[in-house]
Order: structure tokens, then C-alpha cells, then sequence
């Protein structure tokens, strides 16, 4: 299924295309710093904080969660 470890490094990769630092990201979205730790140590994150993220990112939420390798959001 999905695997929080690929989620995070796609989260991480597409922040680095976007030079967003991920602690400007996450203060952005309303999010607690540690969230992508919290991804990683299989606590998970809910649908609307990935939501915020993706959109923060201009990214697809399929993409984050690795069901497209392609970015681009379909409109």
C-alpha cells in the first residue's frame, strides 16, 4: 500500500524543486514542526494537513503518495 517513508521523501524532494524550506512549509499549513516526523514514525497525517501540503507544494496529492510519479495537479 503506501509507505510513509516514500511519502516524506517526496514531500522532501518536491520542497527542494521549490527551494521551501520544509519548517516554513509546515508553519505555512498550520502545522506542527515535528509533522514530518511524525509521518515517518507511522503516526500518519490526515488527509486535510496532506491536502494543505500538496497545495502548498503545487503538487497533486497522488503524487505525494507515489499513485503518480507525474507532479502536475489534474484541473
Amino acid at each position: 500500500m503506501y509507505n510513509s517513508q516514500d511519502l516524506v521523501l517526496r514531500i522532501k524532494i518536491r520542497a527542494k524543486e521549490k527551494n521551501v524550506l520544509i519548517r516554513d512549509m509546515l508553519i505555512a499549513c498550520g502545522l506542527n514542526i515535528n509533522a514530518i516526523s511524525q509521518i515517518s514514525d507511522k503516526k500518519g497525517l490526515s488527509c486535510f494537513s496532506l491536502a494543505r501540503i500538496a497545495d502548498y507544494l503545487n503538487c497533486s496529492v497522488d503524487y505525494l503518495l507515489g499513485r503518480t510519479d507525474k507532479p502536475e495537479i489534474n484541473k
